[in-house]
């Protein structure tokens, strides 16, 4: 399998990180403080050599969908200065991503 045909996911945590509620922290610490010869393993199988050595770490490679959008020129000159010689819609791209998750982030806030 190429690495184009690879469906991994990474996800990277918001900016700002999660909210965790006061039962996740809970459940967080009471886990910190089991000892690993406690864990059950027995369900989870060993990684082989081969998965390890097959391992994509920090890949996330979402779905590009072509859009056409109208932007001002201003804007629009400011991303491609910005972005030297990558490309400038990958960097529109990281600064919508960015907003969502912090929208993202205060919809959690709100509704926690």
């Amino acid at each position: 399998m190429s690495k184009r045909d690879s469906k991994m996911v990474t996800y990277r945590p918001p900016p700002g990180g999660y909210i965790l509620t006061e039962e996740d922290k809970a459940r967080l610490e009471k886990l910190a403080a089991t000892p690993d010869e406690d864990i059950d393993l027995s369900d989870i199988p060993e990684i082989t050599d081969e998965q390890w050595a097959r391992r994509q770490p920090g890949h996330y490679r979402p779905i590009k969908q072509p859009v056409t959008i109208r932007l001002d020129a201003d804007v629009l000159g400011w991303f491609k200065e910005k972005a030297g010689d990558a490309p400038y819609q990958t960097e529109i791209n990281r600064v919508l991503r960015q907003h969502m998750a912090r929208q993202l982030v205060q919809k959690q806030k709100k509704s926690a």
